[in-house]
């Protein structure tokens, strides 16, 4: 027998990396200028990332134990893919900025926060279409308008 154990690798990096997310937006230094952000970012932008590739190759394993709806689980792997994309670019950025210091303003600039926050959004619609198929329609309040956005029928 076959089990789903896609559920018991998609919490670690939608947490690690809204967490990430946040902690990249929000001008913490300001108000904790003692604690090492850049390196709390990077450790969960790096943790999050590895989960998020777990995530990937679990989803795929379990598109096929379960049968759910075609089109809701093609958009929430095509949101998740898309997560992981930039994700994955904005670690591509802070390893650049490790090996050459003069590029660090590109991790740390406006560019890298707006990226952030297109993650963010992008992995919640990801979180959000994930408990639609798990839970259904009802189980969040944000999931018709979404779902209407995005033109899945149920």
């Amino acid at each position: 027998m076959t089990y789903n154990v896609h559920p018991i690798f998609v919490h670690f990096p939608i947490v690690l990396l809204l967490l990430y997310s946040i902690v990249k937006i929000l001008p913490l230094d300001k108000f904790f200028p003692r604690v090492s952000w850049k390196q709390i970012e990077r450790f969960l932008l790096v943790l999050g990332f590895l989960g998020a590739l777990a995530a990937i190759y679990t989803g795929g394993i379990a598109r096929h134990l379960i049968q759910p709806n075609r089109q809701l689980v093609g958009m929430h792997s095509t949101f998740a893919t898309a997560s992981t994309w930039i994700y994955g670019f904005l670690l591509f950025l802070e390893i650049i900025a490790i090996v050459k210091s003069k590029y660090a303003k590109f991790s740390d600039g406006l560019f890298s926060k707006l990226l952030a926050l297109v993650g963010l959004i992008s992995i919640s619609i990801t979180g959000l279409l994930g408990g639609v198929i798990v839970y259904g329609v009802t189980a969040d309040p944000l999931a018709g308008i979404v779902l209407k956005l995005l033109g899945i029928n149920l």
